[in-house]
């Protein structure tokens, strides 16, 4: 029995070694984490009108509509909402115009079309 440690295999010439990429310790903030996540989808949406949209949801849609309308994604302009149920679709449709303004008004980015997809829980 030899008491020598094994050999490494050799490299491989025409593998690349990845780079490890360092990022910072611990969470980071939604603000930080969204432009890069927005771009590499292919979005143009500003990051903080994103971002102001999904955490102020409640205040821009009012409590009731909250509670069974949601935000999907804001991308070019136009604002995609989840509903719960078929008549709240037609609701939203219906009130469209100053949910926009509202989303305008507290997210800093005001688009210009929303559609309305019914997703059950």
């Amino acid at each position: 029995m030899s008491s020598r440690p094994p050999e490494p295999p050799p490299e491989d010439p025409g593998r690349r070694r990845r780079r490890r990429v360092r990022r910072p310790e611990g969470p980071r903030s939604l603000k930080d984490s969204l432009g890069p996540v927005v771009r590499r989808w292919g979005g143009s949406t500003d990051a903080m009108a994103l971002a102001s949209v999904f955490t102020r949801w409640p205040e821009i849609a009012g409590p009731a509509l909250a509670e069974h309308v949601r935000p999907v994604r804001l991308v070019d302009g136009v604002l995609v909402v989840a509903v719960d149920h078929p008549a709240w679709a037609t609701r939203v449709r219906a009130s469209g115009a100053t949910l926009l303004g509202r989303v305008g008004e507290l997210a800093g980015e005001t688009p210009t079309r929303l559609d309305v997809i019914v997703r059950r829980p």
